[in-house]
């Protein structure tokens, strides 16, 4: 096997560490809420869902990964119900919406099976392990704090509230990298693989059996530099030393 040592840029949430599904259980509170609310007009959890998508990716849009876009979308939502059912807002409902929302980031943080053997495998192959994550600072700090993840990744961390194509070149740019010698890890199209080919640098993505709808985009551009689609964790090792072989 060649020992080239990569560059590998790992994405962190539902990447490494479970993420999608704390929002889908806040979700599934807010949806009972919802039609428990407006019961009277027929209201169905799947209008509800839309209209929280829609306003919740038109924010990610303008703000990037904002902590607080996700509550604010809930807010929103049931405004917009309120406003087309005639049901007046109430201080208290828009209170426990807004907790409801902020207690997604309060989750204790679950690895994804294999996270662990995965680096110390990539380390072992004398690779040089990268961490790109997106969303505030802090909530992002204290998921790399639990998990250890400076273990692997040193000081080589770049945590960018807007996650997208300009955010990787930036990265690029900044750093030593060789393009051909370099490699984007994640479960999103919209914010890992995308970026990637755009900048000429390989690709792995993991794709998800429940996906966070902002992440599926149609992948419209004929990939000039290698991707691979896995659907684990535990897979990457092995994919980047068969290319290198």
């Amino acid at each position: 096997m060649s020992k080239t040592s990569q560059h590998i840029i790992f994405d962190m949430d539902d990447t490494l560490v479970h993420c999608n599904k704390y929002f889908n259980l806040i979700l599934g509170d807010y949806f009972e809420w919802m039609t428990e609310w407006f019961q009277h007009v027929g209201l169905t959890t799947e209008e509800v869902r839309t209209k929280q998508m829609e306003i919740d990716v038109a924010g990610i849009d303008k703000l990037g990964f904002a902590s607080a876009n996700f509550p604010q979308s809930l807010i929103d939502t049931y405004h917009y119900f309120g406003r087309i059912h005639g049901r007046e807002s109430s201080r208290k409902e828009e209170k426990l919406l807004y907790e409801l929302g902020l207690s997604v980031y309060e989750q204790e943080i679950e690895a994804y099976p294999g996270m662990v053997e995965t680096l110390e495998k990539l380390q072992e192959d004398g690779h040089c392990l990268h961490l790109y994550t997106g969303g505030e600072t802090r909530i992002q700090k204290r998921k790399i704090e639990q998990m250890k993840l400076a273990d692997y990744f040193k000081d080589r961390i770049y945590i960018r509230q807007h996650k997208n194509i300009s955010a990787l070149e930036e990265i690029l740019t900044m750093g030593t990298f060789s393009r051909s010698d370099t490699w984007m890890i994640g479960n999103s199209l919209r914010t890992d693989v995308i970026p990637a080919l755009t900048a000429g640098i390989n690709s792995i993505y993991i794709k998800q059996q429940r996906e966070w709808q902002y992440n599926l985009v149609e992948l419209k551009q004929e990939p000039h530099n290698v991707l691979y689609t896995v659907s684990a964790l535990t897979e990457v090792p092995e994919v980047i030393e068969e290319h290198l072989d």
